[in-house]
């Protein structure tokens, strides 16, 4: 339409912490895992406990039982357990860390504020025109709106680099990981009254 929003420096201008951002993305991948390996331990073998050979006279390594870790077929020493890999993160870090992103993609010139829309349907042609009208169908994209919007989730989800988000749950590693970022007018004043109330 040609007109211009004013993006608010303390949330798309600030210096990167480059820091503050890999420990954001470091924090959201742990979460992301289930920590559910487990390999068996010597104990948690099914199989006999006979001493193989005698203790001495052989000339080889002395030996116990076949679920020895040192045995083909045998327990795993010191195996992964199930664990929980998550780890805390002050909020203030997590802060920095998304507004460093932000700052970077503005720096780099890969954000893009659209007026607000709707989809009166579902439809995946609709989406396609909308990134081929931005220029963007070539590259990894967020959209982000300021609340969830069905017909244009819908619309995107058999799309591979597509992606959709709200103003609250943007998090560091998909502003990163998008080449492209689109904000709706209202999903920028979304996102400032969020930073401003923290």
């Amino acid at each position: 339409t040609g007109k211009k929003v004013v993006l608010d420096d303390a949330i798309f201008g600030i210096d990167a912490n480059d820091h503050a951002m890999y420990l954001d993305v470091k924090r959201y991948l742990a979460d992301q895992r289930q920590g559910t390996a487990k390999a068996k331990e010597r104990s948690e073998m099914s199989g006999s406990t006979r001493k193989l050979k005698k203790q001495k006279g052989t000339g080889g390594a002395r030996s116990g039982d076949i679920n020895s870790p040192v045995m083909v077929g045998g327990a795993r020493c010191f195996g992964p357990r199930p664990r929980d890999y998550r780890f805390k993160l002050n909020k203030k870090v997590k802060l920095l860390a998304r507004k460093s992103a932000l700052s970077c993609k503005a720096k780099d010139g890969q954000i893009i504020v659209v007026e607000d829309f709707e989809f009166k349907e579902p439809k995946t042609k609709n989406f396609v025109s909308l990134k081929n009208n931005l220029k963007i169908s070539d590259k990894k994209s967020l959209l982000v709106l300021s609340i969830e919007n069905k017909n244009v989730y819908l619309s995107s989800r058999n799309l591979d680099r597509s992606k959709i988000t709200t103003a609250s749950n943007l998090t560091t590693y998909d502003v990163l990981d998008a080449q492209s970022l689109v904000f709706t007018e209202s999903a920028v004043e979304a996102l400032n009254k969020i930073f401003e109330n923290k």
